[in-house]
């Protein structure tokens, strides 16, 4: 055993002393180190920065007379000449600050200096994005989050140490990861990465996430994709959202004027940031970017602040400024969480003249070179460009030293015995058995929070049992689910069971079969949720659920069969009975949604059926990553999703309640500029040799009669329609469309604009044979609430059929689907 780790450390050495490598330290005058410095060979784009303690690394292919580069923003750029003769090179160096001025002219002008440099930006900004018309380059990244003091249990739930990353202090590295890959770009949007290596800590089987398209922030883009549009400070329109001043000038090392622009938002909640433009004279070109936002401009509420860094530079020999790194910094906290992250992407190695074939781009825009994540440490500490922090090398050893410890069964049983407890408040809350080691787990869903009220019923609870078995760490896993619902007033138990597989990580096949006896709704899209009716049948005597018993056997399949068409099959035998009212009370109404006054007729006859649902999902261009262990789609805004349907009732005991429908469905939603998202819902169907239909298997409309909204957009239902007034057994078109402002409007009226509101409008309309059409046209708020939780939203809608029907306000609560 001494003797194989004596081998290694020798290797290692040898391996250590055959780098090819520049290093050193970079400091300002008074030794203080300097992160994120740019270094690069003069006229190429081999690359680095150094990290946060200031030290870096470049590597070289051979021995010789180089140009070393040294440019960080505020301080004078160094051109160092050397001679190589042996490798590695130790090369330090001091930097003195930049003398940034402002020349007499320029204070003395009419206008505001900085709004003529930034027009002249604007004017050249597309020619400038042009420039860059295809490229190869070298690609690597890092990313790291930390913690501080965070809790041990939040709403219940333990959250462990994070695979050893937290300390007694529960602060520390819970993420680190590392990626190195080969970039190739033709405009507009044709996009390929190859990952060469990639390095998780304390997972040497997993794959970093970190990729170039995930951080493929431009500025010279109108807007920039960051969960909202954030409106660039050199957009066309720019001038509508941003104050500028010229801060000051000076000269990099060719002798460019570069023109420092202080950015200031016009109106703080709108989507925007603030920070320094560095501008090259002449060029209008960006030389460097310091950008920052909080997450309530981003909308993304557990999140304090974005901090953006870009650096550029320059090729004589190309003749364009080319982006050769970038920093992003976050801070987040939420619930008792705090902490921050930051990732580092150098690109190196451009080739702006690739010679590419029809083959060179498909939709898949990443993948894997074989052993990726196999690369030794000697591999890493040659290619790497910015050499690891103490911090980030003692997380790798710890937790790479610890991993095999945390996997094994012996510690693995440990954290099961700990965990796996009993407890009085179990029974209330629910209680799960894990073997973590044969990774399997074995719930009970307790019925405290599965207690509702209806009619038919009255008060119900289910109890749920649960078994999940995971192979390859979830790439395929069984599941087993059985649920026990009691209706204390039918004084009925109704049970229902159903057993899954997925086959693979890739496709995503999954097999399922289901079945046992339980309470429907007559729309099987459920619009009515079970706690919303529960609460409006007991304090507002609306009891506007409508159900109906099924016994039933289901087989379901899903795979995508090809790459953007994703195939759903199901096949069911189903018995229905019709039920009627156990709770009595003048208010409520049947439970016949045909008859709300007839107590006695039913909606239905008892009948059995058997029916097919095939529907076929396609959503074009759909681009995809392909990891070794998963394949991840894309979704694309650029272009519609569409869904064709095949929907059978056949065999029935009743042969008149045989039929056939056939659907389409086509959903889009889209960023407008800076003018906020759009989205579209349209449905068409028609029913064929249908004669006696059970009004079961009409098409059913989602409509809305408790002024509740349960969703985060209405593109998938009305607001005050009733919800079976006009299903149909016939031709029928749905459509839905809404736009949300993201602050467009709003962010523009004084005071309101402090709100961080978001203004919404959009409108329903429903055409079925022999009635007239019904449309329904509502303007709204979105993002209410207080501080970093904003989950509410108000709407004024209006209805229209034949002339005006009704108004009403429809209050939203996005959060609410989760608990049916």
């Amino acid at each position: 055993m001494l003797k194989n780790y004596f081998l290694l450390f020798v290797i290692s050495l040898f391996s250590y002393s055959g780098f090819s490598q520049i290093k050193g330290k970079v400091t300002d005058t008074g030794d203080n180190p300097l992160p994120y410095v740019n270094i690069y060979l003069k006229n190429t784009y081999t690359g680095t920065t150094t990290n946060e303690l200031g030290i870096y690394e470049l590597n070289i292919e051979q021995t010789g007379n180089y140009t070393v580069v040294f440019q960080y923003l505020g301080f004078k750029t160094i051109n160092k000449e050397v001679s190589i003769d042996r490798l590695p090179f130790e090369l330090n160096i001091e930097l003195e600050e930049e003398s940034v001025s402002l020349q007499e002219v320029v204070v003395n002008a009419e206008e505001n200096p900085a709004n003529q440099i930034i027009r002249n930006t604007i004017a050249k900004r597309e020619e400038n994005l042009n420039k860059i018309s295809q490229f190869t380059s070298d690609f690597y990244s890092r990313g790291i989050y930390r913690l501080k003091n965070a809790p041990e249990r939040i709403l219940g739930q333990d959250l462990g140490d994070f695979g050893g990353g937290l300390d007694s202090t529960r602060s520390g590295v819970i993420y680190l990861s590392e990626t190195k890959s080969r970039i190739t770009y033709k405009r507009p949007n044709s996009f390929k990465e190859k990952i060469i290596a990639s390095k998780v800590s304390g997972n040497d089987n997993g794959f970093s996430f970190n990729n170039a398209s995930d951080v493929n922030f431009s500025f010279y883009q109108n807007t920039i994709d960051f969960n909202t549009n954030l409106i660039s400070p050199i957009s066309d329109y720019a001038f509508n959202y941003y104050r500028y001043e010229l801060v000051g000038t000076f000269y990099d090392d060719r002798n460019h004027l570069i023109n420092k622009i202080k950015v200031t938002p016009k109106r703080v909640k709108d989507r925007v940031g603030e920070g320094f433009l560095y501008i090259v004279e002449d060029d209008w070109a960006l030389y460097a970017v310091e950008f920052k936002l909080t997450g309530e401009q981003a909308q993304i509420p557990v999140i304090e602040t974005l901090d953006f860094k870009q650096n550029y530079s320059y090729s004589d020999k190309d003749k364009i400024w080319v982006l050769i790194s970038q920093v992003f910094d976050v801070e987040f906290g939420i619930l008792g969480i705090k902490g921050n992250g930051r990732f580092t992407a150098v690109y190196s190695n451009y080739d702006f003249n690739p010679e590419f074939d029809r083959s060179t781009f498909s939709r898949e825009v990443l993948s894997f070179e074989n052993e990726a994540n196999k690369k030794d440490d000697s591999f890493w500490n040659q290619i790497r460009p910015v050499p690891l922090t103490d911090e980030e090398s003692n997380d790798y050893q710890v937790k790479d030293s610890i991993q095999v410890i945390r996997k094994s069964k012996p510690y693995l049983d440990s954290l099961d015995r700990k965990n796996n407890k009993f407890t009085l408040g179990n029974f209330f809350f629910g209680y799960t058995y894990r073997n973590s080691y044969k990774d399997w787990q074995l719930s009970f869903n307790a019925p405290l929070f599965a207690t509702q009220f209806n009619t038919v019923q009255g008060w119900n609870s289910t109890a749920g049992l649960s078994y999940l078995k995971n192979y390859e760490e979830g790439a395929r896993w069984l599941r087993i689910n059985s649920d026990f619902n009691y209706g204390f007033s039918d004084k009925r138990l109704r049970v229902n069971g159903s057993i899954a597989y997925k086959f693979n990580n890739f496709s995503r096949p999954i097999l399922a079969l289901s079945g046992g006896t339980g309470v429907s709704q007559f729309n099987e899209a459920e619009p009515i949720s079970e706690l919303i009716n529960s609460v409006s049948t007991l304090v507002f005597d609306n009891n506007f659920i409508k159900l109906f018993d099924k016994t039933y056997v289901r087989i379901n399949y899903a795979d995508e069969i090809f790459n953007g068409i994703r195939l759903f099959a199901s096949a069911a035998y189903e018995n229905r009975k019709p039920l009627f009212n156990t709770e009595e009370d003048d208010e409520f109404t049947s439970n016949n949604p045909l008859l709300p006054d007839d107590f006695t007729t039913p909606a239905f006859a008892e009948h059995d059926i058997f029916k097919v649902n095939i529907t076929g999902r396609i959503r074009f261009k759909q681009d995809y990553l392909s990891y070794p262990d998963a394949k991840y789609n894309l979704f694309n805004s650029e272009f519609p999703t569409l869904y064709l349907t095949y929907e059978g009732g056949f065999g029935a005991s009743d042969s008149s309640l045989n039929f056939s429908q056939l659907k389409a469905r086509l959903t889009q939603s889209f960023d407008i500029a800076n003018k906020g998202r759009f989205g579209y819902n349209l449905r068409a169907g028609t029913f064929i040799d249908s004669d006696e239909l059970s009004f079961i298997d009409f098409q059913h409309f989602n409509g809305n009669q408790t002024r509740v909204g349960s969703t985060s957009t209405y593109l998938n239902s009305f607001n005050l329609l009733p919800y079976y007034a006009l299903s149909t057994d016939d031709s029928y078109f749905e459509g839905h469309v809404e736009h949300n402002f993201k602050g467009y409007l709003l962010g523009k009226v004084p005071l309101i604009n402090k709100l961080n509101f978001n203004l919404v409008a959009g409108a329903n309309l429903l055409s079925t044979n022999g009635n007239k059409p019904y449309s329904e046209f509502y303007v709204g708020l979105d993002n209410l609430g207080i501080g970093k939780f904003r989950f509410l939203r108000l709407d004024y809608v209006r209805s229209y059929q034949g002339g005006f029907i009704q108004d009403g306000v429809i209050f939203g609560i996005k959060f609410l689907g989760a608990f049916d």
